[in-house]
């Protein structure tokens, strides 16, 4: 059946559906007669939750993660039991959900909005850099775990952001999460920033 002779509305469903990333044509075309075929609340619910997202979400103005819109502060970022001397620098704030989800994690995190990527054309002063660096200062932070992405982007923020803080004259721990092989990914499919970091964090048996 061709788009032409679909209904309208169908069509512009499978259009916005189609914009989404990783959502191609044909996928698309599957969500949009998932929803045609489900209850009609199914739509109204979904509709709902899109009309809402952005009235009822906002960013943290120190942590820059994501929070409710009736909140002032991060609910991770306010927590007595969190130690603000330690900070894990992301680059997304989904990031925090993953480093939440170890159970390892107790100090607080900070979102950069991205990574340098010239290509893309983010570059460092699109990144809240400046205001991590005036976090350090302010809560007297003591270690910067840099847990930015294991890709070039990744890897030039965190070049980047270790010289910023040298330069700004501030002396601080800064350490990098550790990369390596996944389990059951066998050599000659891991990619050469894997390796790289594989070897370099190689220990003793």
């Amino acid at each position: 059946m061709t788009r032409q002779l679909l209904p309208e509305a169908l069509v512009s469903l499978i259009d916005e559906l189609g914009k989404l990333p990783g959502v191609g044509a044909r996928t698309a075309e599957r969500y949009a007669y998932y929803l045609l075929r489900s209850d009609a609340h199914t739509s109204k619910n979904l509709a709902k939750a899109l009309s809402e997202v952005h009235s009822g979400v906002k960013q943290c103005p120190i942590t820059f993660a994501l929070i409710d819109a009736s909140e002032e502060v991060s609910s991770l970022y306010s927590d007595t039991t969190r130690d603000k001397t330690l900070i894990a620098v992301v680059e997304e704030p989904l990031d925090i959900i993953a480093l939440e989800r170890t159970g390892q994690f107790s100090g607080t995190y900070h979102v950069l909005g991205g990574a340098i990527s010239p290509i893309d054309g983010i570059g460092p002063e699109q990144l809240h850099i400046p205001e991590l660096a005036q976090r350090i200062k302010n809560d007297s932070v003591t270690e910067l775990i840099i847990a930015t992405n294991a890709s070039v982007e990744g890897e030039s923020t965190a070049l980047f952001l270790q010289k910023y803080l040298t330069d700004a004259n501030i002396n601080i721990t800064m350490s990098r999460l550790a990369r390596g092989i996944p389990v059951g990914v066998d050599l000659e499919y891991a990619d050469q920033i894997t390796l790289s970091h594989a070897l370099e964090g190689r220990r003793k048996l």
